[in-house]
Formats: structure tokens, C-alpha cells, sequence
């Protein structure tokens, strides 16, 4: 193989896996799934363990503190984003709350798959760290679930809450 080739399979390989799952979850998209509220704290928790240990392992270094701050709040905004792309329902009669994604919200994750693979892609002409481009991308995809299972919870209830007022 040619020196730039690697990048290229490697590139072409990930649109395909892209696009196939892209292909499945778009089929099930349209299919409402239960939504329980007590539950969507879990994800980022999870998630913020596993940030946390890789922080507390391999911390960042210098400014590299201040961009993964700001990773984490463009994340954030990027999830509330997201969760107001997803569909949330609730059943007037038996209060069940059923979530839909929206197409959008797809295509939004795509794109930042894609924004990451070209900041990774890009470090080595940009002369950026490796584990920095790491470290900002694990920052950014925190605030990212946390700001979109937060507006989620926010919105449920506020609809729950307005469910339960209208009489049946």
C-alpha cells in the first residue's frame, strides 16, 4: 500500500459502517419506544464514570483543561439541540410517554461522527495533540448526552404534568 492509501480504506470504511447503521436505525425510526424518565440519567452517568477515569489516567495538560471545558459546552448545546429533535408523546389516557427520533437527530449524530473524524484526520497538518483531540472529543460527547437527556426529562414532565391536568 501507498503511504496515502491507509487513510483512505480506513475513511471508506467507516462511511460504509456509517451507512449501514444508518440504514437500520432509520427503518425503526419512525417506531415510538417507551420513554421512562427515571431512566435517562443513566446514560450520562455512566459515561461521565468513564470520562472521569480516563481524565484522572491521562489528564489533560495546560490549555488543553480550558478547550475540553469548552468541548463540554458546545456538546451541551449540541445536545439540547438534539433532544429537541426527538418526538415525545404521551398518551392521554394511560399517561404512558413514548419517544420518537426525528430523522434530523440522526443525521445530526452523522455529522458529528463526521466533524470528529476530520478533527482526528486533521491533527496531524493542524499539529494538534492526539490525546487532546481525545480528551475533547470524550468533553464534547458528555455534554452532549447529558444536555440531551436533561431537556428530554424537562420536556416529558412538562407534557406529563400537562396531560394529567386536562380531565380525560
Amino acid at each position: 500500500m501507498q503511504p496515502g492509501q491507509n487513510s483512505v480504506v480506513t475513511y471508506a470504511i467507516t462511511v460504509i459502517v456509517i451507512g449501514i447503521v444508518m440504514a437500520f436505525r432509520w427503518r425503526r425510526m419512525s417506531r415510538p419506544v417507551p420513554l421512562r424518565i427515571g431512566r435517562l440519567w443513566i446514560v450520562p452517568a455512566v459515561y461521565a464514570l468513564v470520562v472521569t477515569a480516563m481524565y484522572v489516567r491521562f489528564p489533560p495538560t495546560g490549555w488543553n483543561w480550558v478547550w475540553c471545558l469548552i468541548a463540554l459546552m458546545i456538546g451541551a448545546a449540541l445536545g439540547w439541540q438534539r433532544g429537541r429533535t426527538m418526538r415525545i408523546a404521551i398518551d392521554p389516557a394511560t399517561h404512558a410517554i413514548s419517544q420518537t427520533s426525528s430523522p434530523a437527530a440522526l443525521l445530526f449524530v452523522v455529522a458529528i461522527i463526521l466533524l470528529r473524524q476530520g478533527a482526528q484526520a486533521g491533527s496531524g497538518w493542524l499539529h494538534l495533540d492526539v490525546m487532546a483531540v481525545t480528551d475533547m472529543a470524550m468533553a464534547m460527547a458528555l455534554g452532549l448526552f447529558a444536555a440531551q437527556r436533561l431537556e428530554m426529562c424537562l420536556r416529558a414532565r412538562r407534557l406529563l404534568l400537562a396531560a394529567r391536568a386536562i380531565p380525560a
